[in-house]
C-alpha cells in the first residue's frame, strides 16, 4: 500500500496538564495508538532517493535552542573514533595528543539557524554524526551508539529534533470566551507538513507509510520515554490511560490508516 493521504479522521483528547494549570494538552490518539515504529536500517528508504541509507539524517539536525546545542556538545566530547566515523573532520590541533573536537567543525549555520554539519558520504550527504554501513563501530547515529554504550536513553545524547521525530509538539495561545487564556500543547504526528513546504518534496516519508507501521507496541508505549520528556510524567499517565481505553474500544477513529486492521 502506498503512503496514505495526509487528511483522514482522527481522535483527539484534550485534558488539563496535571502539573501546570495554565496548560491544556491536545493529543492525537489516532497517531499515538498507531503501530508506527522506526525502521532505520531495516527498510527505511530515506527522505531522498539519492541518499537512502541516511534515513532522515540527510539534512543534519537543527538545534531547538542554545540549551539543546550545549547538551549535545557535552556528549560529543565523549565520542571517540570507535563510535564516530567522521570524528577526524571535527578535530583541531596539530598532534594526536593535542587534537580535540571543535564545535566549529561539527556545526554550521543555515539560513541563520544553527545545526549539525552535513558532510559527504559514499552513499550521499548526511549529518556528520551519521556512520556508514561499513563503519566497524556500527551503522547509524554516533550519538545513538554513545547512548547505548553509556547505558542512557538517546533522548539525553541526541539533538531534540532527532529523538522527537516523528512525534510533533506545538504550542498555541488560546483565549476562551470569558477572556481567560491558556497554552495549548499539541502532541501528534510529525507528517510531511511538519517539515514546511519542502516536506511535500521528500521522496519517501515514514509516518504515513505502511512499511513503518509494523511495531509490536503502539507509539504511546514504544516512545514512552520521549513522550514523558515532552509532557512530564503526570500528563503522560493521563495520556496512557486514554490510549488504553481507545484501543479497547476499537473505534474506527482510533485506527491510523497506515496501521494494520
Amino acid at each position: 500500500m502506498p503512503e496514505v493521504d495526509l487528511v483522514f479522521p482522527r481522535a483527539w483528547l484534550e485534558f488539563a496538564d496535571p502539573a501546570d494549570a495554565g496548560q491544556v494538552f491536545r493529543c492525537d490518539l489516532t497517531w499515538l495508538t498507531s503501530s508506527w515504529t522506526c525502521i532505520f536500517g531495516n527498510g527505511c528508504q530515506g527522505i531522498y532517493e539519492t541518499s537512502p541509507e541516511a534515513g532522515c539524517c540527510t539534512l543534519g539536525a537543527h538545534f531547538s535552542d542554545a540549551e539543546d546545542e550545549e547538551r549535545v556538545a557535552g556528549w560529543v566530547d565523549r565520542l571517540d573514533d570507535s563510535l564516530w566515523e567522521h570524528r577526524s573532520l571535527a578535530l583541531t590541533g596539530k598532534g594526536k595528543v593535542s587534537q580535540k573536537v571543535s564545535r566549529k567543525k561539527w556545526t554550521e549555520v543555515e539560513d541563520g539557524e544553527r545545526k549539525t554539519r552535513v558532510v559527504e558520504n559514499p552513499a550521499g550527504p548526511a549529518c556528520i554524526f551519521h556512520n556508514g554501513r561499513d563503519f566497524p563501530g556500527g551503522y547509524g547515529c554516533a550519538l545513538h551508539a554513545l547512548a547505548l554504550r553509556e547505558g542512557v536513553h538517546f533522548v539525553e545524547t541526541k539533538p531534540d529534533v532527532c529523538w522527537q521525530l516523528p512525534i510533533r509538539r506545538t504550542f498555541r495561545d488560546v483565549e476562551r470566551q470569558d477572556g481567560t487564556t491558556y497554552t495549548e500543547v499539541s502532541i501528534g504526528e510529525y507528517d510531511r507538513r511538519g517539515w514546511g513546504p519542502g516536506g511535500h518534496d521528500l521522496d519517501w516519508y515514514c509516518s504515513g507509510n505502511t512499511e513503518a507501521h509494523v511495531g509490536a507496541e503502539p507509539v504511546y508505549l514504544s516512545n514512552a520515554t520521549e513522550l514523558i520528556a515532552l509532557m512530564g510524567q503526570a500528563a503522560y499517565d493521563v495520556l496512557a490511560d486514554a490510549c488504553e481505553k481507545q484501543l479497547r474500544s476499537r473505534s474506527a477513529l482510533a485506527l491510523h490508516p497506515a496501521s494494520p486492521r
